[in-house]
């Protein structure tokens, strides 16, 4: 029977060294008040420690928040994540070799959890060849006190895969909106599903005890079937916090995130014109009818932006990693999420859709790109930012965009008249001579012959077989002064690199519906 329990008897649950996994995506549906109880009773009495904690998006909206919470040193021995970015806590305990620690692609270890779950040996696939999850390069692992292969390369019918071992679960914490008398669970009021019954059917195959925060208790036959996502089967324990406590989402954006209420697109606001929408108009021109896209947070959120400000959203379809099919991806601590979603997955179906070629076109973010196209968006020194869905996504989308400003660190650009002018050079430069760290493999890429560009405000590069070639200049830009000599290596030029388009640098509707 599932017990309705308090947040500090539902802490009380895990025991030393359990493997604990967590659910939730950016400031979405992340069990927030399951994590301070954990780390209050273990600041308070020494325990949990050693725990395994195992993740597959980052959660949380920065320092002092999701799983920034547990970042205390001796309540965790490893992490297994996909991403590390939100949690600069987690990072200083890698960085100073306090805990084991992985990053995998956070894909796989939503399959993971399903194949975990069935008693598999652990998912099989080609996603993280050549990249440093590849046990010939780092296989994922993160420092030093990291030693013991959780991925290996395997050959299946002639081809060369890797296998990411399955991963027994004691534990888990989830998030969800409802829970009836028998503990039968309802996401309706989320704008994301994620991988909560995967997690709690691994967790359950290893006699483990599955716990969900919920914001409402309802009585039994309130919920439809087809509402449930979880069955009370599944679930051990369920603590009430009220939907009033969470603030992570605002109240006006609950049901249009969850899909059961609309607003108009024309009510997003436009972008300014800065660098974010110079580069967003320049990979919107790559839109073509019909097209399914994924888009990345950060710099590339902005190409959803000016789709809508030119009237062609209709172009595409819009998916996010994290589940929602259709509509406008939501930016920011709601990234994850969508307005006006047609379908929202479970993350690890939106996954098997990108894995399999499913996308048309995927735009990301550009931290770090090296002579070889090889990028970097994971680990920049000692800072750990983890590869996120990024792997699965960038290794298998038919056409692939990399957008991202040239330099780094204190550029200042303005748009004049259809020209562009750099008022301050970014002191740090992105196009290395070699990455320090593979997340993108341009090797790979040009072995399946994948169509890859690198969109910036002042250029866009293209991959080829035997590397970076530049196919494109921004007006007013001085290719040997703002180009050249901001890169340690020389990329192609053959002839003389086509102009971007003028109205890009300009202050009104481009008319993108025309290009």
């Amino acid at each position: 029977m599932v017990k309705f329990i308090s947040l500090e008897e539902a802490a009380a649950i895990v025991k030393d060294n359990d493997t604990l996994a967590t659910e939730g995506f950016v400031g979405n549906a992340f069990a927030e008040q399951l994590a301070i109880a954990l780390k209050e009773r273990f600041l308070k009495t020494g325990s949990p420690k050693g725990l395994t904690l195992v993740y597959a998006a980052g959660q949380g909206r920065g320092a002092g928040t999701g799983l920034d919470h547990l970042g205390q040193e001796g309540l965790l021995g490893r992490i297994i994540a996909g991403h590390y970015n939100l949690s600069p806590s987690l990072g200083k305990l890698i960085a100073e070799n306090k805990v084991e620690a992985y990053n995998l692609p956070q894909g796989t270890i939503s399959q993971l959890y399903r194949d975990t779950a069935a008693g598999k040996v652990g998912t099989i696939t080609h996603v993280g060849l050549k990249t440093f999850v590849d046990p010939r390069l780092d296989g994922g692992k993160l420092n030093s006190k990291t030693t013991k292969d959780i991925v290996e390369v395997v050959n299946v019918s002639g081809r060369e895969l890797l296998l990411y071992k399955a991963i027994p679960l004691d534990v888990c914490f989830l998030r969800a909106s409802l829970s009836d008398e028998k503990g039968n669970i309802s996401m309706e009021r989320e704008g994301v599903n994620l991988n909560g019954l995967s997690i709690a059917q691994a967790v359950k195959r290893n006699g483990g005890k599955v716990i969900v925060q919920v914001g409402q208790i309802v009585k039994n036959g309130t919920l439809k079937a087809k509402a449930v996502c979880i069955p009370g089967i599944c679930v051990d324990a369920v603590v009430e916090v009220p939907f009033e406590q969470l603030t992570e989402i605002p109240a006006s954006l609950v049901d249009v995130y969850a899909g059961s209420r609309r607003i108009p697109t024309s009510s997003l606001p436009p972008l300014p014109l800065d660098e974010r929408k110079i580069i967003g108009r320049r990979a919107a021109f790559e839109l073509e009818p019909n097209s399914i896209v994924n888009l990345g947070i950060g710099m590339p959120e902005s190409v959803a932006m000016v789709a809508n400000e030119e009237g062609i959203g209709d172009y595409m379809t819009l998916t996010v990693e994290a589940g929602p099919v259709g509509g406008v991806p939501a930016g920011g601590v709601h990234f994850g999420a969508a307005v006006n979603p047609e379908c929202i997955l479970d993350q690890a179906y939106q996954f098997d859709f990108y894995d399999g070629g499913g996308l048309d076109l995927a735009y990301l973010g550009l931290a770090e790109c090296d002579e070889k196209g090889n990028i970097n968006v994971s680990k920049m020194g000692p800072r750990i930012t983890g590869c996120g869905g990024f792997i699965n996504i960038t290794q298998n989308a038919k056409r692939l965009f990399y957008c991202g400003t040239f330099t780094a660190k204190g550029l200042k650009i303005k748009a004049d008249d259809g020209k562009l002018v750099i008022v301050k050079e970014g002191e740090v430069k992105k196009f290395l001579k070699k990455v320090g760290h593979v997340t993108f493999s341009g090797e790979y890429a040009a072995s399946i012959g994948q169509q890859v560009r690198y969109i910036t405000e002042r250029a866009v590069f293209e991959l080829k077989k035997d590397g970076l070639y530049l196919i494109e200049v921004a007006p007013g830009i001085d290719i040997e002064k703002d180009i050249l000599n901001q890169m340690e290596f020389k990329p192609v030029i053959e002839g003389t690199p086509k102009l971007m388009d003028a109205r890009i640098f300009r202050d009104a509707i481009i008319g993108l519906g025309n290009k």
